[in-house]
């Protein structure tokens, strides 16, 4: 399994979605990411 981390502009991406209230889905289908990859 190969493992690709997140960027800094993506876990900062990630931040501001979540405090603008966005899902976790929502955070996914916009950043193109798997959910467990976005849940970690």
């Amino acid at each position: 399994m190969n493992c690709i981390h997140l960027t800094q502009i993506e876990r900062y991406q990630i931040y501001v979605l979540r405090k603008a209230g966005q899902t976790q889905r929502q955070i996914v289908s916009v950043l193109a990411r798997s959910e467990p990859t976005i849940s970690r």
